[in-house]
């Protein structure tokens, strides 16, 4: 057989090139590809990186057998999503085990939730993560909001703030902390409604965390509960502009200050309401916002002193 090049008609992304149509576009000099980047060697201009990877995503180690690859890894599972996960009855086809087979498949999956944890640490910490997802999925969070809630329960464990408390309310908390450093427009009432726990152990869990993590909580203004009211009240866009413009105008004037924010939203709403004739009722405004119809009265009575 001949010998040729073995490059004349492939590219090899380590082969070094010096033709004139990869010269440097800054100085002229000499480019350099590699498999990551192509860089002037004269005055270290990074013209390009990241190159595509042309290969196969799978695996293979024979000729019959390709194995390709897994999910990525999660902070929302104990071990980050590396375990397996032993099925019931059927196998990778779809078809049905016999019954000698499903009693060994059924003492297998048996021994392997023994060995799923090594420590009552990792047992904890899994129940924890569970708590957290079904929060999350009840409240409809993004995935997100889920793995920096995790992320926080993890850091909760390994600073040693579980021990007497419950994990429910420490994975509750985790939820409404992840809730707060982003800014969304969820109370403390929102995150309980579906956690198995009282708010009052939710609250001290709460300030746990804010004060031995130091989160990074932003606190949470008027006029970012009123999107969200105005869509369950089924309200127009006018009047929920107008509900938007008053909170925003209020909140410059420092009224808003140590109230309830979804309560002055309310009363937004339904200043907002009457000013463009939908006649909204304070008890339907305040059941939605999660407050008394006294609070609406009250915020409503400041926003017709301010005349925003």
């Amino acid at each position: 057989m001949a010998i040729r090049d073995i490059y004349e008609t492939a590219f090899d992304e380590n082969v070094q090139t010096d033709s004139s149509a990869n010269q440097c576009p800054e100085c002229g000099g000499r480019v350099t590809t590699n498999a990551v980047e192509t860089v002037c060697e004269d005055c270290g201009l990074v013209v390009d990186e990241q190159r595509i990877d042309h290969g196969p995503e799978w695996r293979a180690y024979d000729d019959d057998e390709r194995e390709r690859t897994g999910a990525p890894l999660t902070a929302a599972r104990h071990d980050r999503g590396l375990s397996t996960e032993i099925g019931h009855g059927t196998d990778a086809n779809g078809n049905t085990l016999s019954e000698r087979k499903r009693r060994q498949v059924a003492r297998m999956r048996r021994e392997q939730s023994r060995g799923r944890f090594q420590s009552k640490a990792e047992r904890n910490l899994a129940h924890g993560l569970g708590e957290v997802r079904r929060i999350v999925s009840a409240l409809e969070l993004s995935e997100a909001i889920r793995d920096q809630a995790c992320q926080l329960f993890r850091s909760a464990q390994n600073d040693n703030l579980l021990p007497g408390r419950s994990i429910e309310a420490m994975a509750t908390a985790s939820v409404y902390g992840a809730c707060r450093c982003n800014g969304l427009s969820r109370t403390l009432d929102d995150v309980t409604d579906p956690a198995r726990v009282e708010q009052s152990r939710v609250t001290n869990a709460y300030k746990t965390l804010n004060t031995e993590l130091g989160l990074p909580a932003q606190p949470v203004t008027p006029s970012a509960f009123v999107p969200r009211l105005a869509s369950e009240l089924d309200v127009s866009d006018r009047i929920r502009q107008r509900a938007r413009r008053l909170a925003e105008g209020s909140e410059s004037t420092g009224v808003t200050t140590g109230v309830c924010p979804s309560g002055f939203a309310a009363a937004c709403l339904y200043k907002a309401g009457h000013e463009q004739g939908q006649l909204l009722t304070q008890t339907d405004v305040a059941e939605v916002a999660n407050v008394s119809p006294v609070t609406v009265r009250t915020h409503r009575e400041a926003l017709d002193e301010l005349a925003v």
